[in-house]
């Protein structure tokens, strides 16, 4: 496929989603009706889609109006390239510019939040839990996020990982966010078909994901409920460190590789059906990696951010608040109960733990500490608790 006729198709695959189509799938649906595009075509129809939905509402303004069209239109602006050398109507190329198409602003004269991305309702709550770092923080949301491994410290040092990387073609350089974190500046797309990926050296973890595990107080033998376990990557972490590591989630589906993954690694996960309980619930640490709105890591899925609604905020607030009133039970005395999002949004994350000790005033946080995208990686929270 031509450069021109991977926008069409992008403009495709943007459509489809406009049009309520979920961003995977509209991608996936696009692929299976047009087998003739290869694995390169595939991944820049790819970047062309997650960029403009990354950036909707800057695309939008810049192209003209919400459509496939006007999105890529808006993108190529943004890049500052001319989208009349694109749209020639050639070939496969989408159709020329109409007069006056594409003559709106440019991205530095357009409104604060539409520059930013950011929907108008959440503007207010997330300038209130960022302060200063409202603005940098949005605009690091806008791009595409580094790809970081999680060097697996138990079978191999980091220098080795990268020197084994190195070999096949992935460069990676270390990342200060944890003492296994290395960042992949070349060869991405190589490292799940690696050698050092297959054989359980390195995992795919953003690295402040890897700091809050670093913060957890566990040691070898620690007995350790990672209860909203989803993929299970923290639980791989854990384990890592030599805790006895149980994943547990709601949705199982959600753990359905976390066995392959443990065994390609070389570690042990025991997994607890939904529902289930053991006659010991007595855990050293009870991690809670709870549902939330995901708003640090809108550039890895920028569909959370236009489906996030105020009453799907006060569903996930709930649903939190419910979950640490749950799991403390859970805890042996003298435990920690530990609480994560993946969240920027301050009624996710310090209310939380300000309305647990509220409700629950024989506990206290020892810890509370928040990762944005200035740091490198997503943004998280995360606050250790103990009796």
């Amino acid at each position: 496929m031509t450069p021109a006729a991977r926008i069409a198709a992008a403009i495709e695959v943007l459509d489809s989603w406009l049009e309520g189509a979920p961003l995977e799938r509209a991608l996936t649906n696009w692929a299976r009706g047009h087998r003739f595009a290869g694995s390169k075509d595939r991944a820049a129809i790819r970047d062309h889609v997650f960029e403009s939905v990354r950036c909707r509402r800057s695309h939008a303004a810049l192209g003209g109006g919400e459509s496939g069209r006007g999105l890529m239109i808006g993108a190529l602006k943004a890049r500052d390239e001319d989208p009349n050398a694109w749209f020639t109507g050639e070939g496969h190329a989408p159709e020329p510019l109409a007069p006056g198409e594409g003559e709106g602003p440019g991205l530095a004269d357009l409104p604060e939040a539409v520059r930013l991305d950011c929907p108008d309702w959440l503007v207010p709550p997330l300038r209130a839990s960022l302060g200063e770092d409202f603005a940098p923080a949005m605009a690091a949301l806008r791009h595409r996020a580094p790809v970081f491994l999680r060097v697996n410290l138990a079978r191999i040092t980091l220098e080795a990982a990268r020197a084994a990387l190195a070999g096949e073609g992935i460069a990676a350089r270390p990342h200060p966010l944890s003492p296994g974190a290395l960042e992949v500046v070349e060869g991405a797309r190589k490292v799940q078909a690696s050698a050092a990926y297959r054989d359980g050296l390195v995992e795919l973890q953003d690295a402040a994901s890897q700091a809050v595990v670093d913060l957890l107080p566990v040691a070898a033998g620690s007995r350790v409920l990672d209860y909203c376990a989803g993929g299970g990557g923290k639980s791989l972490a854990l384990a890592a460190r030599g805790a006895a590591v149980t994943a547990h989630d709601i949705d199982a589906g959600r753990m359905r590789d976390l066995p392959a993954r443990a065994a390609r690694a070389g570690a042990k996960v025991a997994m607890l059906p939904p529902g289930a309980r053991q006659a010991d619930w007595g855990f050293d640490l009870v991690l809670a990696d709870a549902p939330c709105s995901g708003s640090g890591a809108w550039r890895r899925n920028p569909q959370g951010k236009w489906d996030l609604t105020p009453d799907r905020l006060d569903e996930l607030c709930d649903i939190q608040a419910g979950i640490l009133d749950e799991i403390r039970d859970f805890v042996a005395p003298g435990g920690w109960l530990a609480y994560a999002t993946c969240s920027l949004i301050e009624a996710e994350n310090t209310a939380q733990i300000t309305g647990f000790l509220a409700r629950h005033p024989d506990w206290r946080c020892t810890l509370s500490r928040r990762f944005t995208p200035l740091d490198g990686g997503d943004g998280f929270f995360l606050a250790l608790l103990t009796r």
